[in-house]
C-alpha cells in the first residue's frame, strides 16, 4: 500500500512537472512573438528619406527623378536627386554602399556582364533612342549606315558623351558594331549641349545622344536643316546581335511637317531604361516608387502605346519580389484603404497574426479545461491517499495501534486545510474534508 501510495505521488510530481513545462513553452512562445512583434514593427518603419541616382541637369533621368520626388512626397517619403553623369555612374553608386543611393535609372546592356548582386530591378520605364546627329553638309556616316561605305573617314571627330554616361557606352558598342577602330576617328567627351554648339560650329562632325524623344535637345536637332540625322539601315541587325536593343522607327516628317523633316522614315536602336534598386530597400518604399513609374510612364508616346510602361522585364537585373508581386496583382489590398504609415505597420502586424493566433487558439481551447482537470487531479489525489489509510485500517485487527495511521491522517488533513482550488472545485475540497473527518472517527473507534 504504502508503495502505491508512492507510485501516485510521483504521478503527481510528473504531472506538476509536464504542467510547469507546458507552461514555461507558452511562455517562451509569447516572448519571443512579442519580440518578433518589436521587430517587425520597427522594421515596419520605412524610412523618411531616400536618395536616387538620376543623371545631368536637363537629362530624362533628371526629369523622371523630378517626378517621382513631387509623387513620394505626397506619402511623407522625402526623394533626394543625386545627379550624375548618366546610367553607368547610377550603376556604381547602387554597387556602392558607402553612397548612400538606394534607387537609381540604368539603361540595359551596361553592365556587361559583370557582378550585379544586391541590386534588383523594378521594371522597364522608358526607350531611351541612340541619336547619330551629323552636319547636314558634310556626311560621313550616312553612307556607312547605308551600306555605301564601308569605312569612317581618318580623322573625323565624334562626341560620344562624358565618361558615366548611358551615351558614351552605348556609342562605343555601336561604333564597333560598324567597324569603326581607335584609331579612325577622334571621340571626345563633350556635354550635349556643348557637343551641338560645336557641331553647328564645323569643329566636329558628329555627336551621339541617348536620350527620349521627348528630349528638347532632340526635338530641336530633328527639326534643324543644318543638322542630319542618321537612320540605322541594319538595324535589325544590331537588335540581332544585341538582344537588349529595340529598333524604333521615327516617322518621316514628324519633327517638322511643313519642312518634311526628317525627309525620310529613320530607324533607330534603343535600350530601355531599368529603375534599379539596391535589394535592401524598404518594400514599401518600392510599392512608392513602382505606382510613381505607373503614373509618369503609363501615357503614350512617339514609340510606343499607353500602359507599356512600366514593364515587368529584366533584362540585365532581376526583378524584385514586390515588383513581381505589384506587376501580378496590383497594390496591396490595404493601400487601397489607409493612409500610408497606417498600411505599412496593418501589413506588417497581420504577417504577426498567424504565428499569434496558431499558438493562442489551442490555449484558449484547451487551456481552461487542462487547468481544470489538474485541479481535479489534486484533490483526487489526496483522495488516493485517505484510501490507502483506509485500506491498511480495514487490514489491522482489532485493538491494534493506530497511532501511526492518525499521524498520516493528520497530516493528509492539513494538506487539504492548505489546498487552494478554483471556486467551482471548492464543493469536492469540502466533500474531502468531510471524508478525512470520517475516516478518523474510524481509526479513533478502532484504538
Amino acid at each position: 500500500m504504502v508503495g502505491a501510495l508512492h507510485t501516485d505521488g510521483g504521478g503527481s510530481t510528473r504531472f506538476r512537472r509536464a504542467w510547469r513545462a507546458l507552461i514555461a513553452v507558452a511562455a517562451a512562445v509569447v516572448v519571443a512573438l512579442v519580440g518578433a512583434a518589436w521587430s517587425l514593427v520597427s522594421r515596419a518603419i520605412p524610412p523618411r528619406t531616400v536618395w536616387i541616382a538620376t543623371g545631368p541637369d536637363g537629362s530624362d533621368f533628371a526629369e523622371f527623378g523630378r517626378r517621382y520626388r513631387e509623387l513620394l512626397a505626397t506619402s511623407g517619403v522625402d526623394l533626394k536627386l543625386v545627379p550624375t553623369a548618366g546610367a553607368v555612374e547610377n550603376l556604381a553608386k547602387l554597387q556602392d554602399p558607402g553612397s548612400g543611393v538606394s534607387v537609381g535609372f540604368a539603361v540595359a546592356g551596361l553592365s556587361g556582364g559583370k557582378e550585379t548582386r544586391g541590386l534588383e530591378s523594378l521594371g522597364t520605364v522608358a526607350y531611351e533612342p541612340l541619336w547619330l546627329f551629323e552636319r547636314a553638309d558634310a556626311r560621313k556616316f550616312a553612307d556607312v549606315a547605308t551600306f555605301r561605305r564601308i569605312s569612317i573617314p581618318r580623322g573625323t571627330r565624334v562626341s560620344i558623351g562624358p565618361e558615366g554616361s548611358s551615351t558614351r557606352a552605348v556609342a562605343l558598342q555601336l561604333l564597333t558594331l560598324f567597324g569603326v577602330r581607335g584609331g579612325d576617328v577622334e571621340l571626345l567627351a563633350l556635354e550635349p549641349q556643348q557637343s551641338v554648339e560645336q557641331l553647328l560650329a564645323g569643329k566636329i562632325d558628329a555627336f551621339t545622344l541617348v536620350a527620349s524623344w521627348d528630349s528638347p535637345l532632340v526635338r530641336k536637332l530633328a527639326a534643324s536643316p543644318q543638322v542630319a540625322l542618321v537612320s540605322f539601315a541594319r538595324a535589325d541587325a544590331f537588335v540581332a546581335l544585341n538582344p537588349y536593343l529595340t529598333k524604333l522607327v521615327l516617322p518621316r516628317g514628324v519633327a517638322d511637317l511643313r519642312a518634311d523633316l526628317p525627309s525620310s522614315d529613320v530607324f533607330l536602336v534603343a535600350p530601355k531604361a531599368s529603375l534599379v534598386i539596391r535589394s535592401d530597400l524598404h518594400p514599401a518604399v518600392q510599392y512608392l516608387l513602382l505606382q510613381a513609374a505607373s503614373r509618369v510612364h503609363s501615357g503614350p508616346g512617339i514609340f510606343h502605346r499607353p500602359r507599356t510602361f512600366p514593364a515587368a522585364e529584366a533584362i540585365d537585373i532581376p526583378l524584385s519580389d514586390e515588383a513581381t508581386r505589384y506587376y501580378t496583382s496590383g497594390r496591396p489590398l490595404l493601400q487601397r484603404y489607409l493612409p500610408f504609415w497606417l498600411w505599412v505597420l496593418a501589413e506588417r502586424l497581420l504577417v504577426l497574426l498567424v504565428p499569434v493566433l496558431t499558438v493562442a487558439y489551442p490555449l484558449a481551447r484547451f487551456g481552461p479545461g487542462m487547468w481544470n482537470s489538474m485541479m481535479q487531479r489534486r484533490i483526487i489525489l489526496l483522495y488516493g491517499e485517505l484510501k490507502v489509510l483506509e485500506t491498511e485500517l480495514d487490514a489491522r485487527a482489532s485493538g491494534a495501534a493506530t497511532a501511526d495511521l492518525a499521524q498520516r491522517l493528520d497530516a493528509l488533513s492539513a494538506r487539504a486545510g492548505h489546498l487552494r482550488v478554483p471556486l467551482q472545485h471548492t464543493w469536492m475540497l469540502y466533500t474531502l474534508k468531510g471524508h478525512i473527518r470520517s475516516v478518523g472517527d474510524r481509526i479513533a473507534m478502532h484504538g
